[in-house]
């Protein structure tokens, strides 16, 4: 996929461009974005500066002016890389969608592939692939014959993964990431798939982990499915969910992330015929210096 336009393409809306993230950095959120707003005279066609425009002006606290930056970043970039529809329906100007746009999804993890380890391991305190891992063995001990990493991203849960699995495949929707997991050499297969729509038609896999990528679904209906269709008879489905406290199944929340409720969780697992063996909370990682609370959950099909 062809990324979203870093740069607006002219000198002096850069320049502009660059003072204005100089002045949020300082704070000044209302004049950065109104100097944001000058190199977008100079610029407008330029999709990610009207996006960024758009997270000025909310941080200034003015919404209405935020959402018309976004809507117009939406009309340059129908397929939404940047998120815009995101933050319509986090503000509360547009309905919350479902799932977050592939692109979107995509998009971002191309852009973080680089820093996404050290961001997540060592300023994050990235703890999921050491928290399912654990889940696993705690089930099971031994090998796996076939396991599918699902959002395998830069291969941080297939490391732990490799050790205790005969064959190891990793699926992702970033290419990018994929190359990152490739120079690990740790996977016997690496794909790019995007989990909305994900097809598998190797052998039926005695171990699935989805490690913190269902955040970015949503709606679970079709995974659950997908999985429950693949998964080998006692075979064990580990994945870790950001916890909802309120009511509801899932919200999106600032974050442009779902969180999903428990009873959500046991409930889908249920109607897809797998029993839940394991669900504890636990903090995933920090956001913002905040802890992020989340569900890390094993199921499989009841013993016949």
């Amino acid at each position: 996929m062809k990324p979203l336009q870093a740069s607006s393409g002219d000198v002096l809306a850069d320049r502009r461009a660059g003072y204005a993230e100089m002045l949020f950095s300082s704070g000044d959120h209302a004049a950065a974005a109104d100097l944001m707003r000058d190199a977008l005279d100079l610029s407008p066609g330029w999709a990610l500066g009207w996006f960024r425009l758009g997270e000025m002006r909310e941080a200034a606290g003015a919404l209405d002016a935020a959402a018309e930056a976004w809507t117009t970043a939406l009309e340059l970039d129908p397929r939404d890389r940047s998120g815009a529809a995101l933050k319509l329906a986090v503000i509360g100007r547009a309905p919350s969608a479902e799932t977050s746009s592939s692109a979107f999804v995509e998009a971002l993890f191309d852009q973080y592939a680089d820093t996404f380890d050290a961001a997540l391991v060592e300023k994050l305190a990235y703890r999921v692939p050491a928290l399912l891992s654990d889940a696993v063995h705690m089930q099971r001990r031994g090998t796996f014959r076939l396991a599918l990493d699902l959002g395998c991203g830069t291969g941080l849960m297939g490391e732990v993964l490799r050790p205790h699995v005969e064959r190891l495949e990793g699926f992702d929707i970033s290419a990018r990431m994929l190359a990152k997991a490739r120079a690990r050499a740790i996977y016997d297969r690496l794909e790019k798939a995007d989990l909305q729509d994900f097809r598998y038609e190797g052998g039926r896999p005695d171990l699935i982990v989805a490690a913190d990528v269902l955040i970015y679904l949503g709606a679970l209906e079709r995974v659950a499915k997908t999985v429950a269709g693949l998964l080998s008879p006692g075979g064990l489905f580990a994945f870790s969910v950001e916890r909802l406290a309120g009511e509801g199944d899932f919200a999106l929340q600032p974050s442009r992330r779902y969180a999903h409720s428990e009873p959500y969780v046991r409930r889908l697992l249920g109607e897809n015929g797998l029993d839940v063996l394991w669900l504890e909370e636990h903090v995933l990682r920090l956001d913002r210096g905040e802890p992020v609370v989340g569900l890390i959950v094993m199921a499989s099909f009841p013993p016949p």
